[in-house]
């Protein structure tokens, strides 16, 4: 079972100059990704298939030449179920849960599909735009990169950190669209690079952003809101 982040006063702040890889896991998929329904801070749970995706997952991340320090986990079910199967394969402990590891709140739209969308909304999605109910990209971005600042410090000098999330988080962490990317080759993490937008994180988190998104081990489909797992780099 995941457990509840706590401040850990014993882990020391992270030198400057010092960096952690961040490997962001988009969940598998869950009950309104296979019917399309916008899910938001909604908490559906996984599918069978989701399931599936993520031991799949799993299994990849465990052929890496990696030393992984911990998971952490949106506390969303989609995500954390995602991040326990995960930590199980890894034999790593419990994942540390997270609420700032949440998808961005779709307002009014969580539940709706995106025909249901285009009628209460007409043109909305065509121009990507989102009604005033939905979680401002600013503060979602503000609340991430607190996070994984946290987690940068916390698995400074033993790891990699693995860190399960969304994909609306993701986007937004990376300042890209979480779009098809090159596929993550076996052994291999996807390749890393600046997007050129620097994240409003602390000068000491070590953390840059990468707008390259790989699949792993296979992705089933190309959409705005795909049900399968991906996997971005972060350092």
């Amino acid at each position: 079972m995941a457990t509840d982040a706590t401040p850990d006063e014993s882990v020391d702040p992270v030198d400057p100059v010092e960096s952690v890889e961040l490997v962001l896991v988009r969940h598998g998929q869950s009950v309104w990704n296979a019917v399309r329904r916008w899910q938001g801070t909604a908490d559906p749970p996984l599918t069978d298939l989701g399931r599936e995706q993520a031991r799949a997952q799993a299994d990849w991340l465990a052929g890496l030449d990696e030393t992984w320090a911990g998971v952490w986990t949106s506390p969303l079910r989609r995500a954390a179920t995602t991040a326990e199967i995960i930590a199980t394969r890894l034999g790593l402990p419990a994942p540390i849960v997270d609420q700032r590891l949440e998808e961005a709140y779709a307002g009014d739209w969580e539940g709706m599909t995106p025909a249901e969308i285009e009628h209460d909304w007409p043109g909305y999605l065509t121009r990507n735009a989102r009604p005033p109910s939905f979680e401002p990209d600013p503060i979602v971005r503000e609340r991430a990169w607190s996070s994984l600042s946290d987690v940068v410090r916390a698995a400074a000098g033993r790891g990699s950190a693995l860190v399960v999330t969304h994909s609306g988080l993701m986007r937004r962490v990376s300042g890209a669209r979480v779009r098809r990317g090159r596929r993550a080759e076996p052994g291999r993490l996807p390749p890393r690079g600046r997007t050129g937008h620097e994240p409003p994180s602390s000068p000491r988190s070590g953390v840059r952003a990468d707008d390259r998104h790989a699949t792993a081990p296979e992705r089933r489909r190309a959409s705005t809101d795909a049900d399968a797992p991906l996997v971005s780099c972060v350092r």
